[in-house]
């Protein structure tokens, strides 16, 4: 994890759990209500990005709320759904951890809790979203709750990018900006031959340094690839940019690890 910034423990979770969230998920989007003029794409493509999620007051007040996200395309230009509901999402955010049950459950386990553990998605850098003070102070779960290959979107690394510091950030502007994030700095281009795939089977959790840089390839069969992923930070000696875009609320501060 040190050297290359990731680290992948292989059936870290059980089929039986892996299969409880997916049900979950089934449930939830079965019951999902969103109104059309809040339906936006996710995309991780900074135009878009600040586009669709960066003028949308429904991502921006997401941080305490279970909100849904979805695939481009999968829209009509009044927010109709142009596909089935159950296959039109690309993310549900950010509260799944704090309001259902199942979700919780596995993000509190003891598992995750042992001590010393310490569509596409375009190359990037989680401390760009998650900016703390010092740096390093962020790690990334990320759970295949199915089969993660090649084919599907699995994940993609440089192994040891975490030691070059962060490129870019995403910051809330000032109030009355046409967007309500912007970007300062820029990614610089990344020569493809530098990425590694880590293929992993159902269960198995990858963890994340805040500053290695990684990406998911477009997904090209007919398989889903469905993950469940969240951040812890280490509380003691950091500070939390009141420039990022998640915050906690008073309805839902930063809930510890260990409750």
């Amino acid at each position: 994890f040190h050297k290359d910034g990731f680290l992948v423990l292989e059936r870290f979770f059980s089929a039986e759990e892996c299969d409880s969230m997916r049900r979950q998920i089934q449930r939830i989007v079965a019951e999902m209500e969103v109104p059309p003029h809040c339906r936006t794409a996710f995309s991780t493509r900074e135009e878009e990005q600040l586009q669709e999620q960066g003028s949308s007051d429904y991502f921006l007040t997401s941080g305490d709320k279970i909100r849904f996200f979805f695939e481009k395309g999968v829209l009509d230009e009044k927010g109709n759904f142009l596909v089935p509901k159950e296959k039109s999402v690309s993310k549900i955010g950010h509260a799944l951890h704090a309001y259902d049950p199942v979700f919780k459950q596995i993000t509190h386990s003891p598992k995750v809790q042992q001590p010393g553990i310490g569509g596409e998605v375009t190359p990037h850098q989680d401390a760009t979203f998650l900016h703390t003070e010092p740096l390093g102070r962020i790690l990334g779960f990320w759970i295949a709750l199915e089969d993660a290959t090649q084919e599907n979107g699995c994940l993609w690394f440089i192994p040891g990018s975490h030691t070059n510091g962060i490129a870019r950030r995403m910051v809330r502007t000032a109030p009355g900006a046409s967007t309500c994030v912007e970007f300062v700095g820029s990614e610089p281009a990344y020569d493809d031959k530098q990425f590694i795939p880590l293929p992993i089977s159902k269960g198995g959790l990858i963890l994340i340094h805040g500053e290695v840089v990684h990406k998911s390839e477009l997904n090209s069969s007919e398989s889903s690839r469905h993950a469940f992923t969240f951040h812890v930070m280490e509380a003691k000696g950091t500070t939390w940019s009141k420039e990022n875009w998640l915050q906690p609320t008073p309805e839902l501060p930063f809930p510890s690890l260990y409750t």
